[in-house]
């Protein structure tokens, strides 16, 4: 469901710039954001690197850019 939020110019220019760098629309740069707030707010110990590198983790499975680890047997 989509809802229409009133935001700051001066947020949006921002949002428009990260936006550009990230090949992203506006809106979900926004999103982008919200979801690491999301995480960050959840889960305060975790510094943003990590942060940043679960959401890729999760965008990797998503699309099927992983494969699946066998453990090698012992000689």
């Amino acid at each position: 469901m989509a809802t229409s939020v009133r935001l700051d110019d001066e947020f949006v220019g921002e949002a428009q710039v990260y936006a550009q760098a990230s090949k992203r629309s506006v809106p979900k740069q926004i999103e982008h954001w919200a979801e690491i707030g999301r995480m960050a707010e959840d889960n305060p110990d975790l510094p943003y690197s990590f942060i940043k590198e679960a959401i890729i983790a999760t965008a990797e499975v998503e699309t099927g850019r992983v494969t699946k680890y066998v453990r090698g047997k012992r000689d």
